[in-house]
């Protein structure tokens, strides 16, 4: 799922019967670049397609679906102009804060809000980060708020950095692989997306079977979409807005939210994600 994903068949038959019907508007010549990181559950190959299939239907726009292995590639990707607005993680929102502009934030059980969980092989009886020192970890990217920043700023409260208290940390660049390694052995341990993780407790139990939480965090904002500052007020960013607030409304709507286990997207602020701020600013302080 590292490849562009291009507009479907249909939505290109459709924009060229289209374009011989009428005069070509912005909607009919322009495509909606919208950017997944591995927060999304990517490797859903239906997911996918159904989440581009309503786009194109609410939006107007021909959408084509970009993922990459890692959150920076996105992230680059997205300030730099090259997406319309992606589903990043809410640390590199915050630490682009003065070149992004915030889109929407899913809601979940509820909530706009998830959790990082820290993750250990079933059966070891750890009940605290204090008590993974010296275990492998697995993060999922350096990147990541839950799956990197938080345990990283839990660490710095405890004059601890991952790089010495850990006896090796890795990198899966997935949350679903953070939760194999640790299931596998690979990794004692390792630090996780909460939603992720009960996503798959429904979808594959027997790969979270091996696992247990040791602990999961306080609430944190749930990964926003996010578009360059520069397109806050465009055609093509209002309209993935109303796509993504209207999402309830209609059957396909309500069956990409019933795959991603979501209740819908709220419009949320920017001071939500101060607590992702305070987090960073721990482990910088740490050096």
């Amino acid at each position: 799922m590292d490849n562009l994903l291009r507009p479907s068949r249909r939505a290109v038959v459709l924009g060229l019967a289209a374009a011989t019907a009428r005069p070509a508007t912005a909607a009919a010549v322009s495509v909606l670049r919208f950017g997944l990181t591995p927060v999304f559950l990517s490797s859903d190959l239906d997911l996918l397609a159904n989440l581009q299939t309503y786009l194109e239907a609410t939006t107007g726009y021909p959408v084509e679906l970009v993922t990459r292995r890692t959150y920076q590639e996105i992230t680059t990707l997205l300030v730099s102009g090259e997406l319309d607005a992606a589903w990043i993680c809410g640390y590199p929102y915050v630490a682009f804060r003065d070149r992004l502009s915030l889109v929407a934030v899913p809601v979940w059980r509820g909530r706009p809000l998830y959790q990082s969980y820290l993750l250990s092989a079933a059966g070891r009886g750890v009940r605290s980060l204090a008590d993974l020192e010296g275990d492998v970890h697995a993060f999922s990217d350096p990147d990541s708020n839950s799956g990197f920043l938080v345990t990283a700023a839990e660490l710095a409260e405890m004059d601890e950095r991952p790089e010495t208290f850990f006896e090796r940390t890795l990198f899966t660049y997935s949350h679903r692989n953070v939760v194999r390694a640790v299931a596998s052995g690979l990794a004692a341990s390792g630090s996780v997306d909460g939603y992720v993780y009960e996503v798959l407790k429904e979808v594959s139990p027997d790969l979270i079977a091996p696992t247990e939480i040791v602990r999961a965090s306080d609430w944190k904002p749930f990964p926003p979409i996010a578009c360059p500052r520069a397109y806050e007020a465009s055609a093509k960013t209002e309209a993935l807005r109303v796509a993504l607030m209207r999402m309830t409304d209609t059957g396909d709507g309500r069956a990409v939210l019933d795959l991603l286990r979501l209740d819908g997207f709220a419009p949320g602020q920017p001071g939500f994600f101060e607590p992702i701020r305070l987090a960073m600013e721990s482990v910088r302080r740490l050096g």
